[in-house]
């Protein structure tokens, strides 16, 4: 029976190859927590100034994590906030840079589903790693909207800058 075993691991490890560490990669992702603590402070920042926004953080890969709408903020506005934070993960800048940048290609940018290339959404980055962004729509013009998502990463600031 031993002598079995034996073979079987061997045959395995024969035909299964070597486990390399780049077959295996490591992510930051954040906590449901810290996620909720960058969209309300978004919120109560547009709130301080006046607006009534929605906010959306969503992860690295564009899954929305939080979803927050105030009082009087509209339901279009939650869709506005997430197709600008999708825009931050597809290009890993700002929503406004990214315009900006890509300025020629943004009306082909704007065709590709759950993307909108406007300003107000900002990457979230953990000890320089990018693991998410967060989106703002409901106030007028998207300087606003990228204020309020500035303040609430800045609520969280060091949290994420030494993250391990």
């Amino acid at each position: 029976m031993k002598r079995i075993l034996v073979a079987v691991l061997g045959m395995h490890a024969l035909f299964a190859g070597p486990v390399l560490a780049t077959d295996l990669v490591g992510t930051r992702m954040m906590s449901l927590e810290l996620a909720t603590e960058i969209a309300q402070g978004a919120i109560d920042a547009c709130r301080e100034m006046g607006y009534q926004v929605s906010v959306v953080v969503v992860d690295r890969a564009a899954q929305p994590q939080v979803v927050m709408r105030d009082v009087y903020s509209t339901r279009f506005t939650v869709q506005l906030a997430t197709e600008k934070a999708n825009s931050v993960i597809l290009g890993g800048v700002s929503s406004a840079e990214l315009r900006r940048n890509r300025g020629s290609i943004v009306p082909e940018l704007n065709e590709v589903d759950g993307i909108l290339v406007l300003a107000g959404a900002l990457p979230i980055r953990a000890a320089g790693q990018l693991v998410g962004a967060v989106g703002v729509s409901g106030a007028p013009g998207g300087d606003k909207d990228e204020i309020c998502a500035a303040k609430g990463i800045e609520k969280v600031a060091e949290r994420l800058e030494f993250a391990d």
